[in-house]
């Protein structure tokens, strides 16, 4: 959650959660340029490409699922601090600490439905219902490796969670705690490219 390079899971899990965003962003590009294609094919030539919304499903699905576990690494989930932050260091640590926890099961959660909706379809080679005709386990099998990704994500952050609870609560809620508000406009600003700017 911390980008500091003495938090162990963000220093392993980060690069490969940066890793998959990037490849997101190169098939949400070429999904752009797929749409501009079809756009300009309707008005200019009167063809259309079949499919495009199916593949804008599949695109928002697994960017979605591999989004989730980056989000989570770089604290961009969003955590409503109006108690946390007045309370004293211990029951913050254990908020902070029951929220890892729960969010972890969640991820789990997905990630098993996900995997039977996966299973049921490779059960019954499941295509899709219309002139794609794309076999249901390829996007499939995408969207559970991004709730796979997050599921890993979640549970590893929980069980430092849990582990700094007992060791060290005050990095606890320095790590799981909602990031303060100056933090965030300064990372804004950051990734705006706008550090230096008047």
């Amino acid at each position: 959650m911390s980008s500091s390079t003495s938090d162990p899971v963000t220093r392993w899990l980060g690069p490969v959660g940066r890793a998959c965003s990037i490849l997101c962003g190169w098939w949400l590009l070429g999904y752009c340029f797929l749409v501009v294609v079809d756009i300009v094919g309707r008005a200019r030539f009167g063809l259309t490409l079949q499919g495009t919304d199916e593949i804008g499903g599949y695109t928002l699905a697994v960017i979605a699922a591999f989004g989730f576990a980056q989000a989570l690494l770089g604290r961009r989930h969003t955590r409503i601090e109006l108690v946390v932050d007045r309370l004293p260091q211990a029951p913050a640590a254990l908020l902070n600490a029951l929220a890892a926890v729960s969010l972890a099961a969640a991820a789990v959660f997905l990630l098993l439905r996900g995997n039977d909706v996966l299973a049921e379809s490779l059960e019954f080679m499941s295509v899709s219902s219309s002139p794609l005709q794309v076999p249901m386990w390829l996007p499939q099998g995408l969207w559970v490796a991004g709730l796979g990704l997050f599921a890993l994500v979640a549970v590893a952050l929980a069980g430092q969670a849990l582990w700094l609870l007992l060791h060290d609560r005050a990095r606890l809620n320095r790590l799981f705690g909602p990031p303060p508000v100056a933090a965030e406009i300064e990372d804004t600003i950051a990734a705006a490219g706008l550090r230096d700017a008047p």
